[in-house]
């Protein structure tokens, strides 16, 4: 059996986002653990729905000496810092070389974008490839928003992605990758990749594999991944909120015979192209939004999806658009979560439970045309933000969002309470609801600033489901992102306008772009 090396470094790069990831926010826990390195990595994932965790249970099962190197992520934001990236990248490579494994298996995301790389995973793989000797194997599970580089392709022995957005799936494609190493370490190495990148972008709201055409693509990829001569297939549907050239949908095939890879890769490449023009959801305004759900008289809460703030897709979770259309609206058993706030979070614990105050609440992140709430607001409930998820995707996460409050807004014409962290975290997990008192499924309307991860715990409670375009930069309508750098060729949309040339800012330039033929 074999001595394999694993760690990870994990973040979803909005290159539109207000704030950067630096070094701390890889060093402090929230929803996933602190960076952790060394003998206390297994421990820190155990039980926690993390490729790292579906890795290591795998690897151990097959006999395998695992090698524990660093684990760490950060809440999705703009550009991970120089700083942070070099020191991270220096522990994982340090370890390497201190352990001298016979093989390196790294979870990573696949949409890093970093101050000096626009690809921080192809920078990451090189350098790893080129501390080893060239058979060892690396092999590296990636999120299904990677955007794939020919770069990764070309430094790692094998890639794999997730199949499932809501992510459900994180700890099972690490046991897929355990068995990827294992397949390579069988056959002395030898592998072939092929990579076909998909010529539209795919907005995040109309990725979901809950919904068609997504859910019956990912069927179809396990029927062609079935093929001899394959060992895998991934379709990564790519993060559009990033303004690189590698941005974009892909598919990417391994195995051990290289005609046999690139067929099922083009076969499942054609189909996606042929359901591009399905690729789609409907988008309400907050108002609209409000409305609708007022006018509910199914059981089960109206859920309404913040998608642009969404904090799982670069926003800081602390825009007011939608807050203030419930207010407008009139709007009755509302809550909305969860606006990042420490400031309101400490001034309700000063407060204290059943104490009203009067604060500035929200839009301290600097999003362009956003200014606080300001208003007044009963403590309802007070938490310290330590609780365990127990939904599909998060289960088993030892969350550590810092001080939290459930606040009640102050206007005679509405009923609506808000939930307040210190830390941020998409509101996809009902667990938070239950840790400040609240039972999701009694609530009649849910604004939940989150893009899709929800569906996976909230769905099944759920009168409906909509999405909302309140503020944030996380664009649901991708024509609207001032893009400089992607690739020509590419649409920016389903069935929508392809980029002409890039305009790396030059005179404040952006994409020129022609309509589809």
């Amino acid at each position: 059996m074999a001595r394999i090396a694993v760690g990870g470094f994990q973040h979803e790069t909005n290159t539109f986002a207000p704030v950067q990831a630096d070094y701390g926010a890889f060093a402090q826990a929230d929803a996933w653990p602190a960076l952790t390195r060394g003998d206390d990595l297994f421990d820190a994932v155990a039980g926690i729905n993390l490729p790292l965790a579906g890795f290591v249970a795998a690897a151990h099962d097959a006999g395998h000496e695992l090698l524990p190197l660093s684990w760490c992520s950060a809440s999705p934001s703009a550009h991970v810092t120089e700083d942070a990236f070099e020191r991270v990248s220096a522990m994982l490579l340090e370890d390497i070389a201190a352990t001298k494994p016979d093989a390196v298996y790294l979870d990573l995301h696949g949409a890093m974008v970093t101050e000096h790389f626009q690809d921080g995973e192809g920078a990451l793989l090189s350098r790893v490839r080129a501390a080893l000797a060239p058979e060892t194997p690396i092999v590296a599970s990636l999120d299904l928003h990677a955007n794939i580089s020919a770069e990764m392709c070309d430094a790692a022995s094998a890639l794999t992605a997730y199949r499932n957005y809501p992510h459900i799936d994180m700890g099972e494609t690490g046991a897929r990758a355990a068995q990827l190493m294992g397949d390579i370490l069988h056959a002395g190495g030898a592998s072939a990749h092929h990579l076909r990148p998909i010529d539209f972008l795919i907005p995040i709201n109309a990725q979901c594999t809950m919904e068609e055409p997504a859910g019956g693509l990912y069927r179809r990829l396990a029927d062609l991944e079935a093929a001899p001569g394959v060992w895998r297939l991934s379709f990564a549907m790519g993060f559009p909120p990033a303004d690189i050239s590698i941005c974009g949908p892909s598919v990417y095939g391994c195995g051990p015979d290289a005609a046999a890879v690139r067929h099922a890769v083009d076969r499942l490449a054609d189909e996606i192209e042929a359901a591009e023009g399905d690729f789609s959801e409907q988008l309400f305004s907050p108002d609209e939004a409000v409305q609708l759900a007022m006018a509910n008289s199914d059981a089960g809460p109206f859920v309404i999806a913040d998608t642009q703030d969404n904090p799982g897709a670069g926003g800081n979770s602390d825009t007011v658009g939608m807050l203030e259309a419930l207010l407008r609206g009139g709007a009755k058993g509302a809550v909305l979560a969860i606006l990042h706030d420490p400031e309101v979070a400490e001034a309700a614990h000063h407060a204290g439970e059943g104490h009203r105050f009067s604060a500035a609440l929200g839009a301290k992140s600097g999003q362009p045309g956003q200014r606080p709430f300001e208003g007044k607001f009963r403590v309802e409930r007070l938490g310290d933000g330590h609780f365990t998820a127990t939904g599909p995707m998060w289960r088993g996460a030892r969350m550590e969002l810092g001080k939290m409050a459930l606040l009640q807004v102050a206007d005679k014409g509405a009923d609506v309470r808000v939930i307040v962290a210190s830390r941020k975290f998409q509101a996809a997990d009902q667990s938070l609801f239950r840790h400040l008192g609240l039972e999701p499924s009694e609530q009649k309307i849910l604004v939940l600033k989150s893009s899709v991860h929800f569906r996976a715990d909230f769905q099944p409670i759920a009168a409906r489901i909509i999405t909302a375009i309140a503020p944030g930069p996380n664009l649901a309508d991708t024509r609207k992102f001032p893009y400089r750098n992607l690739r020509p060729g590419l649409r920016i949309k389903p069935n929508g306008p392809r980029v002409l040339s890039p305009d790396a800012g030059v005179g404040g330039g952006y994409c020129s772009y022609a309509e589809k033929e």
